[in-house]
């Protein structure tokens, strides 16, 4: 059995399977978050590139479920409806993986987690931005942008997609399956960036498919408190799992 712990010992798959359990759900109740999870906790008991390939094929696996849930019609109809997002998304996840073991995660941490906390408080406390239509064009090619080349490096390129579909006002259901499509589209583009960069190789491959199980469980018993939650709720929480996720961002930029 230890070629599906990546190399390091069996407590260290034991716990990167709870993660995966709790990433699971949290993704289920409110449609993401699940990298930022695993990578930060990973990232605490495993080298680092280790870490980003143990989370990439749960995390295309949970997406691919996210993105379908509703029938591929509609999971098509998001993707021409967003592809701006998504080709940006693509793009920058392309651009930015092979320089993984170079550039300063630090600095990225700091500049993408301060922009989100202030977002969400502001939404939180009542402020609710509007995007005109003359503009979607340029803040999707943007946000997509900057979301690709933070996920080429980290994993995660969530936050700039969800701050634009907050903007946006997108209703729940529409909100979860738009994110799905991208989310899956990312993941897909990840998986290949880092087949050839090398971090999915013979060592990490097999533990990162160990994780599908423990994320799959996971996800079901989010989906069922997301099912629950109409829509005004559903964006408080989306917007609190926004805070936290940009205090551990900035928490990162500090510390390391």
């Amino acid at each position: 059995m230890e070629f599906l712990y990546g190399g390091l010992p069996f407590w260290s798959f034991a716990l990167a399977c709870a993660v995966t359990l709790f990433a699971g759900f949290v993704k289920g109740a409110v449609g993401f978050a699940m990298p930022l999870i695993l990578i930060s906790a990973f990232s605490s008991f495993m080298p680092p590139e280790t870490a980003l390939a143990a989370l990439i094929l749960s995390v295309l696996s949970t997406n691919l479920h996210q993105s379908l849930r509703f029938g591929l019609g509609l999971a098509w109809a998001s993707a021409v409806k967003y592809w701006r997002v998504i080709a940006m998304t693509c793009l920058g996840i392309v651009i930015s993986a092979p320089f993984v073991v170079y550039l300063p995660h630090r600095l990225l941490f700091g500049l993408l987690g301060v922009p989100v906390m202030g977002f969400a408080l502001m939404q939180l406390s009542g402020w609710k931005p509007v995007i005109q239509q003359r503009h979607r064009n340029p803040a999707e090619y943007g946000l997509g942008l900057i979301g690709g080349l933070y996920g080429g490096i980290s994993g995660v390129w969530g936050p700039p997609v969800i701050v634009y579909l907050l903007a946006m006002n997108t209703e729940k259901t529409e909100m979860v399956r738009v994110l799905g499509v991208v989310f899956m589209i990312g993941a897909l583009v990840l998986t290949g960036a880092h087949l050839g960069s090398g971090v999915l190789n013979a060592v990490t491959l097999p533990f990162s498919a160990a994780l599908i199980l423990p994320a799959a469980l996971g996800l079901w018993l989010g989906l069922q408190m997301q099912d629950r939650m109409d829509g005004e709720r559903f964006r408080r929480w989306t917007l609190l799992v926004l805070i936290v996720i940009a205090l551990n961002l900035i928490r990162r930029a500090v510390f390391g």
